[in-house]
């Protein structure tokens, strides 16, 4: 039986923007031409942790990354290599010999300012060549613009850190997401006539711009609902300053506890204001129900995508 053969995009991904979007894209294109598997090739943690001694707090998370790529490309075979002392001071040449000869890659698609190897050594045109003697198909792609601008991951954290969401999504393709195990509450949100899932962003990923958002809530069923969700520390109700991601669905009644759900975020509304009441809260919460059923219904009427 023939070895089964890769088309293999390297990266790191975070965010899974529209410029990785066309990375993908040409991976599947290759993988089709040349009769292998479309792959992805990405790292567990941010090479700049390792290299500069910093944490770079992140779009998505590991699994976050993954899930994009399978949900939005249909690329099932998502590889996660351990970034470590070893992986950072290995020569590019060694790193991608052992890779294409580990996963038998046929083909590699690569963005126009990947680097890789010892000391970043490892360039995208180092690659195209070291591809071209070894029999291996390349393509480099070139900077994917929008406004003038590059997309970059970076970038694209500044505005989720604002609570842009709306530029944030030109820029990703898609919405900003967190995917979580609903986590049980205090059920206060009960109390107060408006029920909430209660979710954590993983550990070395961004927090959006403290306030109320209009977001979609996904359920592992398929099924989707309009929603507020509230990220913040709950100034109102709170009293040790916890973070917390509560969303309220505005037509759904069960008990999600314990099921996987995605948070898709649209748009800011407000910031995070500490109320006289709980009924002042909770005519806040009716009143932040209504602006988001407005702006999903204006959205849907104003939009041509999907």
């Amino acid at each position: 039986m023939a070895e089964i053969k890769r088309a293999a995009a390297i990266g790191f991904f975070d965010g899974v923007h529209i410029g990785h979007a066309a990375l993908l894209e040409k991976t599947k294109q290759r993988a089709l031409e040349c009769g292998a598997i479309p792959s992805v090739i990405s790292f567990d943690v941010h090479p700049d942790n390792l290299v500069f001694g910093g944490e770079v707090k992140l779009i998505n998370s590991a699994l976050g990354r993954e899930d994009l790529i399978r949900r939005l490309f249909g690329i099932d075979e998502v590889v996660f290599l351990h970034f470590n002392r070893h992986l950072m001071t290995m020569p590019w040449e060694d790193f991608i010999r052992s890779l294409s000869k580990e996963l038998n890659i046929a083909h590699v698609v690569v963005g126009h300012d990947f680097c890789f190897g010892y000391h970043g050594e490892g360039t995208a045109e180092k690659l195209r060549a070291y591809c071209a003697a070894h029999g291996l198909g390349c393509d480099v792609i070139p900077a994917v613009t929008l406004d003038g601008r590059t997309v970059s991951s970076s970038y694209i954290r500044t505005l989720i850190e604002k609570g842009e969401m709306e530029q944030a999504r030109r820029y990703l393709g898609h919405p900003h997401v967190l995917t979580d195990t609903v986590h049980a509450g205090c059920h206060l949100g009960s109390q107060l006539g408006a029920p909430t899932i209660n979710m954590v962003f993983p550990e070395g990923v961004l927090v959006p711009r403290h306030g109320v958002y209009a977001t979609r809530v996904c359920l592992d069923s398929g099924e989707s609902y309009c929603a507020v969700t509230n990220v913040g520390v709950r100034p109102t109700t709170g009293s040790d300053n916890a973070l917390s991601v509560e969303s309220h669905l505005l037509d759904y009644s069960g008990n999600l506890y314990g099921r996987r759900v995605r948070v898709e975020f649209y748009a800011f509304l407000r910031g995070e204001v500490k109320f006289a009441s709980y009924e002042e809260l909770s005519s806040q919460i009716a009143r932040d129900a209504e602006t988001a059923r407005e702006y999903f219904e204006n959205s849907k009427a104003n939009s041509t995508d999907g």
